[in-house]
């Protein structure tokens, strides 16, 4: 019988017996000192930072697309490592800044190849640690990696596990990039990386890994617009990380007044988290609909920039039994969405301890997956993945604890700062 396996990264335990599959590759090792990142920085602060160690300002269009690429294409995280930046610059920029790579905490792998990761990130400065976590979900013609932006959550979905965790603060741009930055590593994505310990080996493939990245981890990516604007800017960036903003989704539970600026500041594709045909079942499921209810939420929607055939908004609905999950649910459905171009992705409903709710019996799914077919719309029923290591959607989780009002205000005066 396959298990999942769970593989302990960040390793401390004092047993020289201990194996070595558990201890941390030098890419993870977590970061001691608190120094600023430049993971994260636009091109524009990057430049800055360049000057705050005395680049000459003749240099630092150049300097700026050395560190890109070697950031972002090479995937480095030594400063050491950047053989044609001068010794001399390559030391100042490691005193004052770092581009070391946060702690992962655990890493799991699933039965169906699902990886979730437990990133700990450093306090920069103010108030705790924290803790997130991030899942990649392999498949065959496409690598999915699920990305967070927030600690916790304030949207209390009541079919979501992630709900019940409070909100501790917003993830950085420099957080949510890191995500992804160390998926790479893990995955041996980056162009002639060495195989880390513990993660994929080179040989098991040539193609690229991580193809497509879903803003659906943990919190809603639109109560941190900034943050998570600017680091899917430099993921898209096509000197760097090159992700195309058509592999690029966004999932919102329904922030309308951010959803056009999505489209036009970030330009990615759009998924809402819908669940139900009405406002009253809404509001139960999704409580942020008694403040931007379905009328609203649709009409940005149907406004949102780009929106075609070519470019379909995904909307997407957890079958929960007995709840929303009638065959006259799905006929309404399909009048709701009419005049969208969309495709609808019904997740079947992933249980976790204490939910009030139950899955959806398959023959019901698969009936009401006709309707909406019939219907002409796309909609492909989403096979969980990840449930044995709760990675599938919805039952992501830290553990990692609100921070007093005074921590917050601390943190964001020190990114304010950092950012200047």
């Amino acid at each position: 019988m396959t298990m999942a396996v769970s593989l302990d990264i960040a390793h401390k335990s004092a047993d020289p017996a201990a194996t070595s599959a558990a201890k941390p590759s030098p890419a993870t090792i977590p970061v001691q000192e608190e120094k600023p990142s430049l993971i994260g920085l636009n091109r524009e602060e990057l430049g800055n930072a360049l000057a705050a160690v005395g680049v000459p300002e003749r240099q630092i269009r150049m300097r700026v697309n050395q560190l890109w690429h070697w950031l972002y294409v090479r995937g480095i995280s030594d400063f050491g490592k950047m053989s044609n930046v001068s010794k001399d610059l390559r030391e100042k920029l490691g005193v004052v800044f770092t581009i070391a790579r946060p702690e992962i905490v655990t890493e799991q792998v699933s039965v169906d190849g699902t990886r979730k990761w437990l990133f700990r990130f450093p306090s920069r400065g103010a108030g705790k640690p924290v803790e997130v976590e991030t899942v990649y979900i392999p498949e065959e013609d496409r690598g999915t990696l699920c990305i967070s932006s927030q600690v916790g959550c304030t949207l209390t979905c009541t079919f979501c596990h992630t709900g019940t965790q409070k909100m501790v603060r917003n993830l950085t741009a420099e957080e949510i990039l890191a995500q992804l930055m160390l998926a790479k590593d893990r995955l041996n994505d980056f162009p002639d990386a060495d195989a880390p310990e513990g993660g994929l080996d080179a040989t098991t493939s040539n193609r690229r890994r991580i193809t497509n990245i879903v803003m659906m981890g943990m919190g809603e990516p639109l109560y941190n617009f900034e943050n998570v604007k600017k680091a899917l800017l430099i993921a898209s960036d096509g000197d760097g990380l090159s992700l195309s903003k058509r592999r690029i989704t966004l999932s919102t539970s329904g922030v309308t007044p951010e959803i056009a600026r999505t489209g036009d500041e970030i330009g990615c594709m759009l998924a809402i988290s819908l669940h139900a045909v009405n406002d009253e079942l809404r509001n139960e499921l999704v409580p942020i609909n008694k403040k931007y209810n379905l009328e609203t939420l649709l009409q940005a929607c149907r406004d949102y920039p780009g929106l075609s055939n070519a470019k379909r908004i995904t909307f997407e609905y957890v079958m929960l039994k007995g709840v929303n999950d009638s065959l006259d649910d799905a006929k309404q459905l399909v009048q709701l969405l009419k005049g969208i171009p969309a495709k609808i992705n019904l997740l079947p409903f992933n249980p976790w301890p204490g939910s009030p709710y139950e899955c959806s019996d398959w023959e019901q799914i698969e009936e009401f997956a006709d309707v909406v077919n019939r219907a002409g719309y796309a909609s492909p029923i989403r096979t969980p993945r990840g449930r044995d290591i709760f990675a599938a959607c919805g039952q992501l989780k830290s553990a990692s604890e609100r921070l007093r009002k005074s921590e917050r205000e601390a943190l964001e005066k020190a990114q304010a700062q950092g950012n200047a």
